[in-house]
């Protein structure tokens, strides 16, 4: 067959042509031959022979375990945290159903982007830069630097009042946004170590997630029978506008738009040979199943974190709140909190400090060991998030430590002048922003992913079939209305004429482009009559795909 019209996945990135591969016999060759390992270390991790037990190994398994655990510490970074205690705090157990509701979508989601980077051995960022023309790549990448910068303002805030939190006030927020700077460099000294010691420490600081959160969980005792149908029974009985925004909010915390791009490159950590199908289909399972049981820890976590202050704080009023904290701190908490009968409302230092006043110092500290452990691991993540990203959309090969530089300087910015010149309670509400902002960066990640993933040139015979194309555009455009919604609400509680204007604007650009790679992914998932030129590389590449068809037909 004549592949001319398209440009292949194994193209230089600063060129628009070169040696093209035929694909037309639906074999897996290695896209990039003799390109160098850019993943998060220059070593792959063997995968065991296990001949006794050929349909499932634990062998396997522990070899393939180490991806899905660190894309898991997304749904664990501190605006998750945040989400799960107002929502437990303003809707009591009802909202536990869209909590494992949002889990499962992001797993279907990340199950794509794992599927690209292992049968294709390039993660998401790469294979925008190979098949998006100049522009829409160049806005696709500032796009979700956005993103991994608004995450990294949220662990730098989580982790500033951490600190706060066990200094006993000692250590002011702004010395524990700069503490944030250094710890985080010195984290990253691990990578030293090995890949797998590594994962190991990220495994840690999940085992202490989960310790310092079940601790609450335990010393708090929740009502089994409510969390049980919060969970299993979709319904906000007595709900309102209140109850309904924080449902959208939780939405938005935990799918995350870099979490796409990191966990497609994660995979690529593991020895898989890609021209063998027996081994990418293994792989893709034990993958799959490694990213269940990381999702499925991670929810648990967030279960506890909600399930505390449903039973504790829910419809408690900021008077009632005031006058514990009166009497068991002798004052010294409960100025946080107005003399009123306005309900309670919380967010990650206001939580600790609450329960410090219920259930004693313990919990406080213990609480805010969690939020620092979250704060930290999410920080290295996002780190590799951005390096994978930059690699793959600008192909710069920036060390880790450059990179940390960059984007913890935008992000230390900002909340650093927010810390000293205002209080705790600025610093929190800027999470209110900053999960806008990934909000808006959805459409970037998970259009892309289902449209590469969707196409048989791309993917071969693991590209999606009937069925996840079709749930896969349904979940996307749910997840996408869902934030967007969200972003409306917030931009109208703004309540400013300026704010209208400039959103208005904006979102005429913003919505231009979501068209844009929206109409590629249609074209993608089969409505050719959406085509209209060959100016586009993924259009090019359908009409590769047809006559592939036309060739073995």
């Amino acid at each position: 067959m004549s592949d001319q019209n398209y440009r292949n996945l194994d193209e230089s990135d600063s060129a628009d042509h070169g040696s093209k591969q035929d694909i037309s016999d639906g074999s897996i060759e290695p896209i990039i031959e003799g390109e160098p390992f850019t993943s998060y270390f220059d070593e792959k991790i063997a995968i065991p022979e296990d001949e006794v037990h050929s349909w499932f190994s634990f062998r396997k398994l522990w070899a393939f375990t180490g991806p899905g655990f660190l894309m898991s510490i997304a749904y664990l970074d501190p605006g998750n945290i945040e989400s799960d205690l107002q929502s437990g705090s303003v809707a009591d157990f009802k909202l536990l159903w869209v909590l494992l509701a949002a889990t499962v979508i992001g797993l279907l989601l990340q199950r794509l982007a794992a599927r690209l980077g292992v049968v294709t051995g390039l993660h998401l960022a790469e294979v925008c830069n190979r098949q998006y023309p100049k522009f829409p790549r160049i806005v696709l990448w500032l796009m979700v630097e956005l993103a991994i910068i608004g995450s990294d303002m949220q662990e730098v805030i989580g982790s500033a009042i951490a600190i706060n939190l066990l200094s006993v006030g000692l250590i002011p927020l702004w010395g524990g946004v700069l503490i944030t700077i250094a710890d985080t460099f010195v984290f990253l000294f691990l990578d030293k170590y090995g890949l797998r010691k590594l994962e190991a420490f990220f495994g840690l600081l999940i085992t202490i997630m989960a310790v310092t959160f079940g601790y609450e969980y335990v010393r708090v005792r929740p009502d089994q029978g409510k969390l049980l149908k919060g969970m299993f029974f979709p319904y906000c009985d007595g709900c309102g506008t209140p109850q309904l925004e924080q449902a959208v909010g939780i939405v938005g915390a935990v799918i995350m738009p870099h979490n796409m791009y990191l966990h497609s490159a994660l995979v690529k950590s593991r020895e898989v040979n890609r021209s063998n199908k027996k081994e990418v289909r293994e792989a893709n399972k034990y993958f799959f199943i490694e990213s269940t049981i990381a999702l499925f820890i991670s929810f648990l976590i967030n279960v506890f974190v909600v399930a505390v202050f449903a039973e504790a704080f829910y419809g408690k009023t900021n008077a009632e709140v005031h006058e514990q904290c009166f009497n068991q701190t002798s004052g010294g908490q409960s100025n946080l909190f107005p003399n009123n009968t306005d309900p309670l409302k919380v967010d990650i230092y206001k939580g600790g400090v609450v329960l410090g006043c219920y259930f004693g110092p313990a919990a406080l500290y213990i609480w805010a060991v969690g939020i620092l452990a979250a704060g930290q691991s999410s920080t290295m993540t996002g780190t590799y998030s951005g390096q994978f990203v930059m690699e793959g959309f600008l192909n710069l090969k920036w060390s880790r430590f450059a990179r940390v530089i960059l984007t913890r300087s935008i992000a230390i910015t900002p909340t650093l002048l927010v810390a000293i010149f205002q209080d705790v309670e600025h610093l929190t509400g800027m999470n209110d922003f900053l999960n806008v902002l990934q909000s808006l960066q959805l459409p970037f990640a998970l259009i892309p992913v289902l449209t590469f993933t969707s196409l048989r040139p791309v993917m071969n015979e693991f590209a999606n079939g009937l069925g996840w194309k079709i749930a896969g555009g349904i979940l996307i455009l749910i997840v996408c209305c869902i934030n967007m919604y969200f972003v409306v609400v917030y931009v109208s509680s703004l309540g400013h004429v300026g704010f209208y204007v400039g959103a208005a604007f904006l979102s005429i650009a913003y919505l231009c482009f979501v068209a844009y790679l929206t109409w590629q992914c249609l074209v993608a998932l089969g409505m050719k009559f959406l085509e209209c030129g060959q100016t586009v590389s993924i259009h090019q590449i359908i009409q590769a795909e047809d006559q592939a068809d036309s060739s073995i037909n």
